[in-house]
């Protein structure tokens, strides 16, 4: 005779990554189309992290081929599962060109602008200067183990 074992359901893990679900008593989602997401890059010390709960100005970088709020991300991979993991990493890396910053940088903001800027998640890295060049953060492979976001 099988055990039974409580835990979250796998399916819903990928679920809450696409919004099929609504809980509490009121339905924030309108849309029926994927949300656009953004990145925006912040200088060292702000103290941008997990607490950010959306998208601000304050820390955020400023120079020559940098505009407020970031750019878009390429959100065409589709949440999915594998185990009991869901998992999710953005369809593209994520690439400034032709930036000149000449303060240093070390995080970035990705952030949910469809849904009042709400914050996803923050990418730190080594501090960073750039002048006339291009500054990408590369994405991992989107695996259970490998992949962006992961949930367990």
């Amino acid at each position: 005779m099988a055990t039974n074992t409580a835990g979250l359901a796998t399916s819903f893990k990928a679920e809450m990554l696409t919004a099929l679900h609504a809980l509490g008593t009121t339905v924030v989602r309108a849309g029926t189309s994927a949300d656009t997401l953004k990145a925006a890059l912040y200088f060292q010390g702000t103290g941008i992290g997990p607490s950010t709960t959306a998208y601000t100005s304050t820390g955020e970088v400023t120079g020559t081929g940098y505009s407020a709020g970031g750019i878009a991300v390429t959100n065409a991979t589709a949440p999915t599962t594998s185990g009991t993991t869901a998992y999710w990493t953005p369809s593209a890396n994520i690439s400034w060109s032709g930036l000149t910053i000449s303060s240093n940088f070390d995080a970035a903001l990705i952030y949910n602008s469809t849904q009042t800027n709400r914050a996803i998640g923050v990418l730190t890295f080594a501090a960073q200067t750039i002048s006339a060049g291009t500054f990408t953060i590369s994405m991992p492979a989107n695996g259970p183990t490998t992949a962006l976001l992961q949930i367990n």
